[in-house]
């Protein structure tokens, strides 16, 4: 049976984008309480189907593919910059291509403006008008506002134009940021990337019986389905160890095992590969925030995806990867060892390399050690560190890990960190091993 909740979602989902949508319109519309059409938008609002706009409102926008993730709307811009939009409002959720920042003479400006771009210019009123007309959205900085003979023309063509209190520099970084954070959010594997779909999904039905497990089991030889009601709300998960040995119309309700562990389509494949460890489970069910079942990974698809994930080239680069090109691997005396030399963005505000940076430092140089093993990927599972003097920028690190236990699903390592030659750090991790 579909909720109230997911009914207004489908609602929003089926207007075109560009509408203006409000808590009242929805209620009205949908013959709900205002506070559930309130939650419904803000649910609608983190799956990216619209954007909240002070002193505009909630404007319908389109929903991107994960490929062109890195793209923004215009509504967004304005959240981004704390803009105020000045007119155009109409075309809030179209989105931009590029932007460019006008510090020229205006003929030379208008060779790279174009439709779908955002010029990012101070108070020039022939720019703003000239820009409009090329079919691109207008973003002044400084606080500044346009003529209404320009809110007019942009009312007419809906092409935004916004105002912002920041300079133009400042703005500019803001926007590039934003991209750089989506290109980042682009690389990372979650589980909407490797999930089973609910199409090719093999379940049993709460009714079932050993027999039907059986027959499905002769057919798809997993190990393990999940069970679901008559509401495709997953109640339950049954294995190949809870039905050995039962009678063949014994039913399923009895032998599953209930509430079981479930993801999301949006929680990230690292979590899950970490809850498959912690919980000694192999099969995860993907659920809906209703519980409503829409796909299932196993343990073999979340350690595929973490090995290729290493191998993809990371176009927006987080602190990891800062802290991972600066690593320098060696070997002494059969100990592995990592020369690492501290940048600056790796500080803290007192110059010393930040706990974060030291932390995956330490991480890295484990993988590093545990690879000479020849066992699966690792997740960390708990850490101690012990900082005998500040690391200051620029000064090389070597870390020396040691391996003092290993176990099929466990790996206790001791670390030493010297910089100068003298003793900086000490750490104990615990990794567990992800195995197939």
């Amino acid at each position: 049976m579909v909720t109230k909740h997911e009914k207004i979602i489908q609602y929003i989902e089926s207007l075109p984008v560009g509408d203006k949508i409000s808590v009242r319109q929805i209620a009205k519309d949908m013959a709900v309480s205002e506070g559930t059409a309130y939650r419904a938008i803000k649910e609608a609002e983190n799956r990216r189907l619209v954007s909240t706009i002070e002193r505009v409102g909630t404007i319908r926008i389109e929903k991107k593919k994960k490929e062109n993730i890195e793209r923004l709307t215009m509504a967004e811009i304005v959240n981004i910059v704390d803009g105020q939009v000045l007119g155009g409002k109409g075309g809030l959720h179209k989105t931009l291509t590029k932007f460019v920042i006008g510090a020229m003479k205006m003929d030379d400006m208008m060779r790279y403006t174009d439709a779908g771009s955002l010029l990012i210019v101070g108070n020039r009123s022939d720019t703003h008008e000239a820009a409009l007309k090329a079919g691109a959205a207008v973003l002044i900085t400084g606080g500044f506002d346009a003529s209404e003979s320009t809110k007019q023309l942009a009312d007419e063509l809906e092409l935004p134009i916004i105002s912002s209190s920041y300079d133009t520099f400042t703005v500019a970084t803001m926007i590039n940021r934003a991209i750089y954070d989506q290109l980042i959010k682009k690389e990372i594997l979650l589980i909407e990337d490797i999930v089973v779909a609910i199409q090719d999904t093999s379940y049993l039905k709460v009714n079932a019986t050993v027999e039907d497990f059986n027959e499905l089991n002769s057919k798809t030889t997993h190990g393990g389905y999940p069970v679901v009601d008559k509401h495709q709300k997953i109640v339950g998960i049954v294995t190949s160890k809870d039905v050995i040995g039962k009678q063949e119309n014994e039913s399923i309700d009895r032998l599953m095992t209930r509430n079981p562990i479930t993801v999301t389509m949006k929680t990230s494949v690292a979590t899950a590969g970490h809850r498959m460890i912690w919980e000694g489970i192999d099969l995860l069910p993907v659920a809906d925030e209703h519980g409503v079942l829409q796909g299932v990974v196993s343990r073999q698809d979340v350690l595929k995806a973490l090995q290729m994930a290493q191998r993809q080239p990371q176009h927006g680069e987080t602190i990891d990867d800062l802290v991972k090109n600066e690593i320098q691997m060696s070997e002494d005396f059969m100990d592995t060892v990592v020369d690492f030399t501290v940048t600056p963005q790796m500080t803290n505000q007192f110059g010393a390399i930040s706990n974060g940076a030291f932390t995956t430092l330490l991480v890295e140089a484990g993988a590093q050690a545990l690879k000479k093993t020849k066992r699966g990927e690792s997740l960390v599972e708990n850490m101690t560190i012990y900082f005998m003097k500040p690391v200051q920028m620029e000064k090389q690190v070597r870390v020396v890990p040691r391996i003092l236990n290993l176990s099929r699903k466990v790996v206790k390592m001791d670390f030493e960190a010297f910089s100068d030659d003298v003793l900086v750090a000490k750490a104990m991790i615990t990794f567990q091993l992800l195995e197939r």
